[in-house]
């Protein structure tokens, strides 16, 4: 058993002290900070709490895309782009809000009160990947960097200010605070720091931005131990759990409950539950066959049953795949693209992704243009990362939701809805978004 999986096994009591049931309540029975000498315990709490964005970032990202589909009802408003949603809060977007404040008060506590600045380069990743998946999802959201009762401001803050005054902070000192050295137990990182602010400005559209951190992560990478798989299947599975590919997981264990109490993400995939029974979307597997991507495919999907088998059988010890370096590299290739760098430049980074899938590498000068190599980035992504939670934040990423998903959807749907019992419980200061 891993470092970080022994860890989590250890603190299982202090998880209970610090939940809270909804956002606006103050913990009960919390230890008083100042009665604390070791935020060891609550840190590894801020982890723990990323259990629950898995399983619903991995519905959201695939299911509300081209890649899965629902077949029972209210599920199936998952392919639909209509209020119909809000009957899926109690499932995936209450789960996954709670999850994510619980991880950020823990964060904050360490932060507040933690006098070792690696301890405290954690937390600042940890909270920043929080909030980055909160924005994602929701837009504006709740802004809250103390430890003690959200009950002072429970308004929801713009997605820039987010950004600007939180994630991007955040990620700048655990870069400055954080080395490489946690990369094998699974901790926060460097380059996992570097990684993801590249990604929080391809986000933001600020590709010059983007480029600096992506590159640095890249560069870093074969210092750090990080290198693209052999072989593409190596990447997923708990036995291939921590391999050289990954930069950041959140591990999860069958010896640590986790509190999403529902189906998990690889039970959604293979089709181990009645509501996505067939949740293969066919789309997808016109797209594998029109690139002629047999690996990637026969790795990723499971045509006659029409399931996703990029995990194999429902694992309870698979860890998500947050960033990897694959992820990172097409993200790179983007950015230079979007920066007006040359085909001959960007479409070799491609290079050994495609190898590795048994494809030949692109031609310059066919793909010679920035709009064909932006395509065929986005095609090398969709069919890379499939069945990772990407491919719907692409799309909305991109601007490309209509154009790939085949009708005109509001814009007021790409965003999902805030879990009713927050609104509730605020007495209306927490706003509901828009179509919702």
């Amino acid at each position: 058993m891993r470092t970080m999986k022994k860890i989590l096994l250890i603190f299982g009591l202090f998880v209970s002290i610090v939940s809270c049931e909804k956002l606006q309540q103050t913990p009960e029975n919390i230890a008083n900070s100042d009665s604390l000498t070791d935020f060891g315990g609550v840190l590894n709490a801020a982890y723990y709490y990323q259990l629950g964005s898995v399983t619903p970032m991995a519905v959201m990202g695939d299911f509300r895309a081209d890649n899965a589909q629902m077949q029972e009802e209210p599920y199936s408003s998952f392919d639909r782009y209509n209020s119909d949603l809000l009957d899926m809060e109690d499932q995936f977007f209450e789960p996954f809000y709670i999850a994510m404040y619980r991880s950020i008060l823990s964060a904050n506590n360490v932060i507040e009160n933690e006098g070792n600045a690696g301890l405290v380069g954690e937390a600042k990743f940890l909270r920043a990947l929080s909030y980055f998946k909160l924005v994602r999802v929701f837009g504006d959201v709740t802004i809250n960097l103390t430890s003690g009762d959200l009950n002072n401001d429970l308004t929801r803050q713009p997605v820039s200010r987010v950004y600007n005054d939180v994630i991007i902070p955040d990620l700048l000192d655990a870069i400055s605070s954080l080395d490489n050295s946690g990369l094998s137990s699974g901790r926060a990182t460097q380059i996992a720091a570097e990684s993801l602010l590249g990604k929080v400005y391809m986000q933001l559209g600020q590709y010059g931005m983007a480029e600096i951190y992506l590159e640095q992560a890249i560069t870093s990478a074969p210092s750090a131990g990080v290198s693209l798989q052999a072989n593409f299947a190596d990447i997923f599975g708990s036995v291939n759990d921590l391999n050289s590919e990954i930069i950041f997981a959140t591990q999860m264990s069958v010896s640590v409950p986790d509190e999403y109490g529902f189906t998990e993400f690889t039970g959604w995939y293979i089709g181990n539950d009645s509501k996505a029974f067939e949740p293969l979307d066919m789309d997808l597997v016109a797209a594998f066959d029109a690139a002629g991507d047999v690996d990637r495919k026969g790795t990723s999907v499971d045509e006659s049953t029409l399931s996703g088998t990029k995990y194999g059988f429902e694992d309870p010890d698979q860890d998500w795949i947050e960033l990897r370096l694959a992820d990172i590299v097409l993200l790179y290739a983007e950015a230079l693209n979007e920066n007006g760098s040359a085909a001959t430049t960007v479409l070799p980074l491609l290079d050994d992704i495609r190898t590795r899938a048994g494809l030949p590498v692109l031609d310059p000068a066919v793909l010679s243009t920035q709009e064909l190599v932006r395509q065929a980035i986005a095609d090398e992504r969709r069919l890379e990362l499939a069945f990772e939670g990407q491919r719907w934040f692409d799309l909305v990423r991109t601007g490309t939701v209509d154009a790939e998903m085949g009708e005109i959807i509001s814009p007021v749907y790409h965003l999902f809805p805030i879990p009713t019992s927050e609104i509730l419980a605020s007495d209306g200061v927490i706003t509901q978004n828009p179509g919702y």
